[in-house]
């Protein structure tokens, strides 16, 4: 092949190297902080190993030290000795021994420091990862209660609960029928509110036998959920905030990602009490359970958002 060929060849490949270089870079930054993580705890592991080999070292340094320094104050008690050159060779005794201790010490100090600083820097990059996830989803937060304001200055209050539920007005034709006391009632139309139950918040869980606190009682399954919820309010009132991942607790829920960051604050634009969500009248299968019919419900939980910026 000639040289020409090979250039093209060459050429033609760089923008695929060029692509790969920048994901392989990407992926790179992507586990920088675990990468770091990792260094730095091996890094920590050598250095105490170099120091404790360097300690075997250490006793033989100091007694030679000691040996020396020993010689100068005989030679200066017992011959004649200027105590220029005295101090002259204290001092290089002593600088000549921080020498050998830097050498014996050094590289394992060095390591360290340079481990500690790796975890330092996986726990920045990490912070600003946080406050940057924060901050994206107080952007979408904030976006979406400008858009539910607009809706209720539009439309109102209740055709906001409508759409943030899921539900939707229909019309229902009831035909002619005669009661019980022999009255008859002509065909009507009225519009009656059906419940979409798929349409739930992502904080939505279901309390069933997947949960340690659940039971096979209805009326008991009833009682403890009211009971947590009056104790979700409690702390609210007495502590200020709560996150959602301690009502999962409460509840005997797994935590989620999102429940670290969301909950409940007092403050003036919250709605200052912690729902459950059993109460809802559209919701048939919560009717259900609160009447003692059905063990098991999806509880949604009525949170105010991301509580860092609230609290």
């Amino acid at each position: 092949m000639s040289k020409i060929n090979v250039a093209k060849t060459v050429l033609n490949r760089l923008p695929s190297l060029s692509k790969m270089a920048g994901r392989n870079g990407l992926l790179l930054k992507k586990h920088s902080p675990e990468l770091l993580i990792g260094i730095g705890i091996i890094g920590i592991v050598t250095s105490t190993v170099m120091a404790c080999r360097a300690m075997r070292k250490f006793d033989a340094l100091l007694d030679g030290h000691r040996e020396i320094v020993n010689d100068i104050k005989y030679t200066e008690a017992n011959l004649e000795y200027s105590p220029q050159d005295y101090n002259k060779d204290l001092a290089i005794t002593y600088v000549q021994t921080g020498k050998e201790l830097v050498k014996l010490y050094g590289p394992a100090v060095t390591l360290g420091v340079a481990s500690i600083a790796c975890i330092l820097g996986a726990h920045n990059i990490m912070q600003k990862r946080n406050v940057a996830l924060v901050a994206a989803y107080k952007a979408v937060e904030q976006s979406f209660f400008n858009y539910r304001q607009r809706v209720i200055e539009e439309f109102g209050e209740r055709k906001d609960y409508q759409y943030r539920h899921g539900i939707r007005e229909i019309e229902v034709t009831e035909m002619p029928y005669t009661d019980e006391n022999g009255k008859k009632h002509k065909a009507e139309t009225r519009t009656v509110e059906v419940y979409d139950p798929n349409q739930r918040s992502v904080y939505a869980r279901f309390f069933d036998e997947g949960c340690a606190n659940w039971s096979k009682t209805p009326e008991y399954n009833l009682l403890f959920i009211k009971n947590q919820q009056n104790y979700a309010n409690d702390l609210l009132h007495s502590r200020g905030h709560v996150f959602l991942n301690e009502v999962y607790d409460m509840l005997g829920i797994d935590r989620s990602q999102a429940g670290a960051v969301v909950g409940w604050v007092m403050s003036k634009e919250g709605d200052n009490f912690v729902d459950f969500g059993m109460y809802d009248l559209c919701n048939a299968s919560a009717r259900e359970f609160v009447n003692g019919h059905e063990r098991s419900i999806l509880l949604d939980f009525n949170v105010d958002g991301v509580i860092y910026d609230l609290i």
